[in-house]
């Protein structure tokens, strides 16, 4: 599926035995001329679905995203077995409010821990903010919007074009304005929780702001109230 010139949906056929939880992600890639190109990309499907679903950008010149976008029926993908990642509901303490701060493509591992039921287990509400350039670029819209109600809010942006909102998601969280906007108490700390996926700009700045108002990053040492996926750095699948 076409959401924009800019990015794509596709879905594979699942590997036999391929376990995964909501958040993760697997590197997967194409052969062309006998060598591999590979990369990283989060999973968008539930654990509980059949097949395995992918949201990539389109890069024209991209080794490997130029010709995933002309990807048909009955191509073949390679798809590693090992899965991992740093945006699962097991990298955040349980607590009040979870906010998923994501920026373009970068949304893919939160529409599978919305799929879920655990991520509504661990917390009372769940907020999703998606930051895009374009509207078109709101990949998911109509079914999170399907999804939204007591224990789901979501808050999309559109900074290039004329909508409703056109400032940063990230922006809105660090002015407070976020919380205005939704009736809820300013983020803290001691009760609320943040994951980051976004354009590696917006993982950094937020982390700086989150770590200077005193809240802790989960590393390998413990787990603590906000993660970001470390693994795209240099990678598309967090954009």
């Amino acid at each position: 599926r076409r959401w924009s010139p800019k990015t794509f949906t596709f879905t594979t056929t699942r590997p036999p035995g391929f376990a995964f939880q909501n958040g993760q992600f697997v590197t997967l890639g194409l052969r062309r001329d006998g060598k591999l190109v590979p990369r990283a990309y989060s999973i968008v499907s539930d654990p509980r679905e059949p097949d395995l679903e992918f949201l990539s950008i389109h890069v024209p010149d991209g080794e490997l995203t130029s010709q995933l976008a002309e990807a048909d029926i009955g191509d073949s993908v390679w798809i590693n077995n090992k899965v991992t990642g740093s945006l699962t509901v097991d990298h955040v303490l349980p607590g009040r409010n979870l906010y998923l701060l994501a920026t373009g493509t970068g949304i893919a591992p939160f529409i599978s821990l919305i799929r879920g039921a655990k991520v509504f287990e661990r917390f009372e509400r769940v907020i999703l903010v998606h930051s895009v350039r374009t509207a078109p670029e709101l990949s998911y819209r109509e079914e999170i919007e399907n999804r939204v109600g007591p224990q789901l809010r979501y808050v999309p942006t559109v900074t290039r074009e004329p909508h409703s909102n056109n400032q940063r998601g990230a922006d809105l969280f660090r002015s407070g304005e976020l919380f205005r906007m939704l009736g809820l108490p300013a983020a803290d700390p001691e009760h609320d929780r943040v994951m980051l996926c976004g354009n590696p700009e917006m993982n950094r700045d937020m982390v700086t702001f989150l770590k200077e108002h005193g809240w802790t990053m989960t590393n390998y040492k413990g787990v603590g109230n906000f993660t970001v996926e470390q693994a795209f750095v240099g990678a598309r699948s967090c954009e």
